[in-house]
């Protein structure tokens, strides 16, 4: 059995190396420049964050359509590299212009280019790794696992390059931050130009990615997905509903309305497609019941860019030897992580495997979930009962990135290869839509959560479900409760998930 990866893949790494780059560049010092430049506060700072990062793994599942119906994975790539390039430099406007009454609308114009943008990169280029790779390669789960990588190699860099240009004590700096992100996302969008045609080809040859063939076939499952205007009439209408049952009964915000009216639609649209078997029903459930539990851990684990900068920034003794460390610099930590433990964990799976001592794939993402739980549980630990005036040790900051990001090795990459297996051929980019739409979720909560973050300058006692926040150790406390009740559940319907894979 050949064990070597096609060189497809590695042009995959590169391009997602760039574009995560860009990403996580601008996400070390957005917050940031949000509370510094733009002066806003932690609250609405959290706010504004929230809404992004929601948005930005919401509109995949235009994306996906798009790509899945029309234009092919290739076209979407590109396309959506460029709406990102021009994002990243409206908030090198915006930045430059910070002191001035249009920055916002700099900044608001920036961020929507980077939504729609994210939309047609992000599905498409996780669903052409396992287009390379004939159906059952063993290889595909290594795949997933070497693709990863490159995203945290483009996370673990973008921090101290961004950071370094854009986190100093002048505001105008941050320009030079999300202008170095522009400059990543347009390297990496010529690298995959200039090299897609050589090497994006299938295990037979063929390549990938291109413009879709439009047939509608059920029996074979290669059509795609008609288009039935009464349907679509009947889910806008009930996502109209839902917004409203969300914004006034529930007084959500605008844009957690639209995310979590959109999360129930969709899905709700897919799975009732009169061309699915009853074997690929089944596991589209199993992708969407999946999709709700690791909500709850990436709402957690998202805090790395909303609450925990702060508390980083305010609350972490962040000097060795006379040297500040930066606070951007802290995004840094978990990749370095990752890349030391990846490769661990991709031979460990095999270990195991060899050895007949499976591990189900709901198991190890609950096994990812109570990991993260034990994280913040060791930061509620570390900063119980500390003054705020007092810094605490950036042991407790950094154990708790060792712990999320041990966790993340057993959920994350499982769950891209999860997508791609249980998918309907013709549904494949719309369905990792659909994985990445509960980040979207889970992201918008991160905002909602992050702004019951007790500050060094807020004031009062805040509360959530019935759980009183009135320290820094009560919030991580909250986020540790519960990641471990989702991680438990999940570890008691695993065994009836597993039954409902019907994996070969």
């Amino acid at each position: 059995m050949r064990m070597s990866h096609p060189k497809g893949l590695y042009l995959l790494f590169v391009t997602e190396m760039w574009e995560r780059f860009s990403y996580y560049g601008m996400r070390a010092i957005f917050f940031l420049f949000l509370t510094k430049a733009l002066l806003f506060t932690h609250e609405d700072a959290s706010n504004i964050y929230g809404d992004f990062t929601g948005l930005v793994y919401l509109t995949p599942l235009l994306g996906g359509y798009i790509s899945d119906r029309y234009w092919g994975n290739r076209r979407s790539i590109v396309f959506g590299g460029l709406l990102m390039a021009i994002g990243q430099f409206f908030l090198f406007l915006s930045s430059t212009y910070y002191h001035t009454s249009f920055a916002l609308s700099l900044m608001i114009i920036g961020l929507l280019f980077l939504v729609v943008g994210n939309g047609f990169f992000k599905p498409n280029i996780s669903t052409m790794v396992g287009q390379l790779y004939a159906p059952g390669d063993a290889r595909t789960d290594a795949a997933y696992t070497i693709f990863y990588m490159g995203i945290n190699l483009g996370a673990f860099f973008s921090p101290l390059i961004c950071g370094t240009l854009g986190d100093t004590s002048n505001p105008a700096d941050f320009r030079w931050g999300f202008l170095s992100a522009c400059i990543g996302m347009l390297v990496g969008l010529a690298l995959f130009l200039s090299l897609k045609g050589k090497y994006l080809n299938s295990y037979d040859g063929r390549p990938v990615g291109l413009k879709p063939v439009r047939k509608n076939n059920a029996e074979t499952g290669d059509g795609q997905m008609p288009f039935n205007f009464r349907k679509v009439a009947m889910s806008m209408g009930a996502a109209a509903l839902l917004y409203l049952l969300f914004y006034y009964l529930l007084n959500l915000d605008v844009f957690a309305s639209l995310i979590f009216s959109f999360c129930l639609v969709i899905p709700a649209y897919i799975i009732t497609d009169t061309s699915l078997t009853k074997v690929e029903r089944s596991r589209i459930l199993v992708i969407y019941i999946l999709a709700f539990f690791v909500l709850f851990f990436w709402a957690a684990y998202e805090q790395a860019g909303a609450s925990l900068t702060t508390f980083t920034d305010e609350s972490v003794d962040r000097v060795i030897d006379n040297h500040e460390i930066k606070t951007s610099y802290f995004q840094s930590v978990n990749p370095i992580f990752i890349f030391i433990l990846a490769p661990f964990f991709s031979m460990l799976w095999t270990w195991l495997e060899k050895r007949h001592l499976h591990i189900g794939l709901t198991q190890k993402q609950a096994m990812g979930m109570l990991l993260l739980s034990a994280g913040y549980m060791l930061l509620a630990y570390g900063t119980q009962g500390v003054p705020d005036a007092v810094k605490v040790s950036m042991f407790w900051i950094l154990s708790y990135y060792f712990l999320s990001t041990v966790g993340e090795l057993c959920l994350s990459p499982i769950g891209l290869s999860m997508v791609t297996k249980l998918s309907p051929a013709r549904f494949s980019s719309l369905l990792m839509g659909v994985w990445l739409m509960s980040t979207a979720a889970a992201d918008k909560c991160c905002g909602m959560l992050s702004a019951l973050y007790p500050t060094d300058h807020s004031v009062g006692v805040f509360s959530f479900l019935h759980f009183t926040i009135s320290s820094k150790a009560d919030f991580f406390m909250m986020l540790a409760i519960m990641t471990f009740v989702a991680a438990l559940i999940l570890f008691l319907v695993s065994k009836k998930l597993n039954n409902m894979m019907k994996m070969e």
